[in-house]
């Protein structure tokens, strides 16, 4: 009888463990379905719309004031994928001393991409 008891007791606990990692598993997010982050995308392109090529693009994040930088190849694209959606950010490029104009992602800007052109006077 007390045996029966022990064997009761130890399948029940298992349950009860299944069960608990069983809702732990369904309340945490799928990783694979949800990207990590925003992409921030696009091209620089001169006032013709030629890409400049070679012209480095800025990004900032305004809370921290970390910049991360990208020059641009042959088809002046550049992007910057996982960035924080909880964060603004400023984009500007620059070539040969010009800069583009400063633009703004907001934090609440839902888009998981965004796609900005700047345009560098290359001349």
């Amino acid at each position: 009888m007390n045996h029966t008891r022990s064997v009761m007791k130890a399948i029940s606990c298992t349950c009860a463990v299944l069960i608990a990692l069983s809702i732990l598993a369904a309340a945490a997010p799928d990783k694979k379905d949800k990207q990590v982050g925003r992409l921030l995308f696009g091209k620089v392109l001169d006032h013709q719309d030629n890409p400049v090529i070679d012209a480095v693009v800025y990004v900032t994040n305004t809370r921290t004031r970390a910049i991360k930088t990208y020059i641009v190849g042959k088809d002046g694209t550049y992007r910057f994928p996982a960035l924080s959606t909880a964060v603004d950010y400023e984009v500007y490029a620059q070539f040969n001393g010009k800069k583009s104009d400063t633009k703004s992602v907001s934090q609440f800007d839902d888009r998981s991409q965004v796609y900005l052109v700047l345009k560098v006077d290359a001349h």
